[in-house]
């Protein structure tokens, strides 16, 4: 059941959670119980997307991911629905336990996560877009802990990573564009072609390179400049691979830079003037 989850996904998700209420209130003075909930909340409720997205996906993991567990016959697919809404169901709780705005962000998400499983990631950009509104709301959702001043403090971070997932959830696809292609899916890739889902992907990414700097702008440390380039680096090279047609490295370059733009963000928003974009 563990590796429903994809802890280190979930672990990044609660994080951003986190930082989110950082950039509000500074990270060092964030109240530890609302820390708490937040990233538990976030954690859970991203490892029930994950398994609810393994059980709707069972056929196409079997042909392009046949290593995870449904398809390797670890887990059975009752078993990861099951598993699924009881994640869904305890992170919702623990939504409620924080405030109202957090409570309404976290079943909407629930239900997009579900909507994506189920149809929405067939849909020609839809589904990247929905995973990318996914990732940016976990700042919206941290912020929220200081109710809808927060949310408006985190809407520029909200975008920048809504604009990072978008262009890795593509070149995603356009890994996976074999598989997909077989059970008759209907992504960017293989509506337009994978040189011109890259070439989108790519302009993705560098209007997020050519944004980042807004948080410093806004009343971020000088850390966040001195760390974000690396991000940016990783954004540049993960590009490079995708116009080269290395979608699997490029994705995991996009990862990797929006990992070290967490640890920007975290390190940009101690000592820095309270930010709003």
């Amino acid at each position: 059941m563990i590796g429903l989850l994809r802890i280190g996904n979930c672990a990044m998700a609660g994080f951003a959670a986190v930082i989110g209420a950082g950039i509000v209130y500074d990270m060092t003075e964030i109240p530890v119980p609302g820390a708490i909930l937040l990233f538990s909340s976030v954690f859970l409720i991203t490892g029930a997307g994950n398994a609810i997205n393994d059980f709707f996906d069972a056929e196409i993991d079997a042909i392009n991911k046949p290593m995870r567990p449904i398809p390797s016959g670890r887990v059975s697919r009752t078993s990861a629905l099951y598993f699924s809404i009881a994640l869904f169901g305890a992170g919702v709780v623990l939504a409620s336990l924080i405030n109202t705005i957090c409570l309404a962000i976290a079943i909407l998400n629930s239900v997009l996560l579900i909507l994506y499983a189920r149809n929405l990631k067939q849909r020609a950009l839809v589904g990247n877009v929905c995973i990318g509104f996914l990732t940016g709301s976990t700042f919206l959702f941290g912020g929220a802990l200081f109710g809808t001043c927060g949310i408006v403090r985190t809407a520029g971070l909200f975008a920048l990573a809504m604009l990072a997932t978008t262009a890795r959830e593509i070149a995603k696809d356009i890994e996976d564009v074999d598989g997909d292609s077989a059970l008759g899916l209907d992504t960017l890739p293989i509506r337009v072609g994978k040189e011109r889902a890259g070439f989108l992907a790519s302009a993705i990414g560098s209007i997020t390179v050519m944004l980042s700097p807004l948080p410093y702008l806004a009343g971020f440390s000088a850390w966040y400049m001195l760390v974000i380039v690396f991000a940016d680096l990783c954004f540049f090279f993960a590009m490079l691979r995708l116009m080269r047609g290395d979608a699997a490295g490029s994705s995991r370059l996009f990862k990797g830079g929006m990992a070290i733009a967490l640890a920007a963000f975290v390190v940009g928003s101690v000592g820095g003037t309270p930010i709003v974009i």
